[in-house]
Formats: C-alpha cells, sequence, structure tokens
C-alpha cells in the first residue's frame, strides 16, 4: 500500500464517520468522530488478534510519518481556519482576558501538572526526569479549539463567557507548543547544552514573538494579494490562502519560530481585513465557504488518524494505569490555570458567574497533545507520555464533551442544545 492508497483510505474513513455520525450516532462531530475512531482501532486490534494475518505492526504505521503530516499541515490548516472565521473586533473587547489565560493559564497548568505528574509516576514505580514531565505538562495544556468552538455554539451561553473559552483556545496552543518545546531543549533532547533560565525565556518570547510577527507579515502580504483579485477568479483567492498559509508556517519552521501562532495571526489578519473591506464580494463568500470545508474534512481525518494511534502505544497496564491518574491531575491543573487568572483579574474587572467552571469543564483537549507526544525525539519515558497523552485526550473529548451539557443546563437552566 503506497502513500497514495493511505491518503485515500483517511478520506474514505473521514467521510464515512461524518455520515455515521450524522445520522446514527447524532452526536457533536468531536465526539462522535472519537468514538467511530476508537471502535474502528477496537476492531483492528480484535482482527489481528483472531486473524494474525491480518495484525497490523506498528512499524507500518509509524513508517508513514503521519504524526509529522498533523503537526506540519493538518493543525496549521484548523488553526487557520479557525481564526480566519473569528470576529477580532470581538475579541479585542476581552484581549487582557484571553492572553493572560493563554499565557499565565498555560504556565501555571505546565507547572502543577507536571510537577504531580512526577510525584506520581514515582509513587508507581515508573521513573521520567522531571523536566520531561514538564514537557508533558505543556504539551497535554491546549484546547482544541475546533472542538470547543463548535461545541459550545450548541448552548445558550453567554457570549463574553464563549469568546473567552474561544479565544483562549486558539492562542494557547502556540503557547504551549513553544513552552513544550523550550522546555525539550532544556531537558537536552534537542540541545548540545543545558539551558540557563534567561536563555529558556529568551527563547520562549523569541518563538513566540517570531512568530506573531511572520503572521502579520504574511496575513498582510495576503491580504493585499485578495484585495487586487478579480471577483469572478475565485479559485485565484483560494490559491492565495492556501500558499500564504503553507510558506507562512514553512519560513516560521525555517526561522525556528512558532509556525502555530503564525497560522493563527494569519488567519485572523485575513479574515477580519477581508470581512471589513469586504475583499472580493461573492469571492470572498467562497474563499471562507472553502476554509470551512477544509476544517470540518481536516477535523475528522484528524480523528482518524488519533485512532491510529491505539496501535502505536504499547499496551502495558501500568502506563494506561498512569493514564487514569494523570486524567484527575490534568483537571486539577486546569481548574489551578483558570482560578488564579480570573480571581486575579476580577479585582478590576468582572466576570460572568460559573466562567471559572464552565472554562476548566467545557475546553476539551485534540490533535496537538497527540501530534506533539508522537514526535517527541527518542527518550527513556516517551512511551509513558504518548500512552498518558492519548488517555486523557480521549477522556476529555467523551466523558467531559457529553457531561458538559449537564453542567451548563445546571447553570443556565434555558440553555439549548
Amino acid at each position: 500500500m503506497n502513500v497514495f492508497d493511505i491518503i485515500a483510505l483517511f478520506i474514505f474513513l473521514a467521510g464515512l464517520f461524518i455520515f455515521l455520525n450524522i445520522y446514527v450516532l447524532k452526536l457533536p462531530s468531536t465526539i462522535g468522530e472519537m468514538i467511530l475512531a476508537l471502535f474502528l482501532s477496537l476492531c483492528v486490534i480484535t482482527a489481528g488478534y483472531l486473524i494474525p494475518s491480518l495484525k497490523i505492526d506498528a512499524a507500518y504505521i509509524e513508517e508513514y510519518h503521519y504524526a509529522d503530516i498533523i503537526y506540519q499541515i493538518v493543525l496549521s490548516f484548523l488553526l487557520f481556519s479557525s481564526a480566519l472565521n473569528m470576529d477580532f473586533k470581538r475579541l479585542a473587547k476581552h484581549k487582557t482576558a484571553v492572553l493572560t489565560l493563554a499565557t499565565v493559564g498555560v504556565i501555571i497548568s505546565t507547572g502543577m501538572i507536571g510537577t504531580s505528574v512526577y510525584f506520581m509516576l514515582g509513587w508507581m514505580g515508573i521513573k521520567l526526569n522531571f523536566l520531561y514531565c514538564l514537557v508533558f505538562g505543556a504539551l497535554i495544556s491546549p484546547t482544541d479549539p475546533i472542538a470547543v468552538t463548535e461545541y459550545l455554539r450548541r448552548f445558550k451561553i453567554s457570549k463574553n463567557v464563549e469568546m473567552k473559552i474561544e479565544g483562549e483556545s486558539l492562542f494557547n496552543d502556540g503557547i504551549a507548543v513553544v513552552l513544550a518545546l523550550t522546555l525539550l531543549d532544556l531537558a537536552g533532547g534537542q540541545a548540545d547544552h543545558q539551558l540557563g533560565f534567561f536563555e529558556v525565556i529568551y527563547v520562549f518570547l523569541a518563538d513566540v514573538g517570531g512568530g506573531i510577527f511572520i503572521g502579520l507579515l504574511m496575513g498582510y502580504l495576503g491580504y493585499r494579494l485578495l484585495k487586487y483579485i478579480d471577483n469572478d477568479e475565485f479559485h485565484v483567492e483560494i490559491l492565495i490562502t492556501i500558499t500564504i498559509v503553507l510558506f507562512g508556517t514553512t519560513l516560521a519552521d525555517f526561522m525556528h519560530v512558532s509556525s502555530k501562532q503564525a497560522a493563527v495571526i494569519m488567519g485572523l489578519v485575513i479574515g477580519n481585513e477581508g470581512r471589513s473591506t469586504k475583499v472580493s464580494g461573492i469571492a470572498g463568500d467562497y474563499v471562507f465557504k472553502f476554509w470551512n470545508l477544509i476544517q470540518d474534512s481536516f477535523a475528522t481525518m484528524l480523528f482518524v488518524l488519533i485512532g491510529l494511534e491505539m496501535l502505536v502505544i504499547p499496551l502495558r497496564f501500568d502506563y494506561f494505569a498512569a493514564g487514569f491518574f494523570t486524567i484527575n491531575l490534568v483537571l486539577l491543573g486546569r481548574w489551578m490555570s483558570v482560578f488564579i487568572p480570573i480571581k486575579i483579574m476580577s479585582l478590576k474587572k468582572k466576570f460572568e458567574p460559573h466562567t471559572i467552571s464552565i472554562m476548566s469543564w467545557g475546553t476539551l483537549r485534540g490533535g496537538i497533545p497527540i501530534a506533539l507526544s508522537l514526535t517527541l525525539p527518542e527518550f527513556n519515558g516517551k512511551d509513558v507520555i504518548i500512552t498518558m497523552t492519548y488517555v486523557v485526550v480521549v477522556w476529555t473529548i467523551i466523558y467531559q464533551g457529553l457531561t458538559l451539557p449537564v453542567l451548563i443546563k445546571s447553570f443556565v437552566p434555558d440553555s439549548k442544545n
């Protein structure tokens, strides 16, 4: 089976998942597609045990480097399309809360989760360097903007709370990716020497700032190009946006800055500048419709790929037990990362009731933690990080996703889904 057959299989499974979820499960796409992905993985594993000739070797899956495809292309496209539909004027009203939660919140979450996981693993007799525990804390901290946006809009909650959650989810992934890679350098995974504290701060700020700069530059370039395209040439506009995303993220990676942060900023610039000036009439509508299609299709393919991870992770009881213990630690870390910043900001600004509860429970994990864990360099303990990440992501999407309506209805009695 060549790479084109693999791509065709993924597209077929994505289409099948969408159909089954819409007409059979009738669940929010994020939850339904995750359930279907798990079912697919279990079927493949069961078939391999019952009929040895059908067993798929993990090395065969890893040969195609699908995690790299998720991280380099799929996530960049998804983040760009999400930002493209974000109303920057509404987001600007909550910029202080959003940026504080996306930066300070991620740092608090990383420290809380990493430290507690370190002691938990030690209690279980599993050895993992403290810095690698912090790497796990960083990579598990970002929330999924696609899952969050789609799910929250099914409920009648405060627009202020909704915008804070969407905005934070959009920005915290880039911050978390940079922090995880910086900690990885500190742990010695990518660097030849140990980084000092001030070097860590410099690398972190340079990565984030560099990603924002490239995003602004390429976003403005894309906007200027779109402005001069004839209304009937909508296919050219679509190609320009694709080129801008691919070239911008490639340039960011080449310059060793945050390509995910660049993708978000490009989407914000092109989306909001495009709307504000009515870039190209009917062609503009096609651009937004195209990226909405990309978002829905790639999000589904992402869950197909996540489902295949079950074929890659080691099936060790102690690793899975660590994963289930970690669920509670991640929830605690998330609550602290929301509670502390909001309580401090509440001294000068009023927040909606139950904001902390909804933001703590209602933000789901998605593809970024999975992709980051799979693309980590080899080190002692990588397998336990991959397993814990998989368990946490699956739990948050299915259990938290299914129980979120109960939580919201208890706080907002007239909410509907």
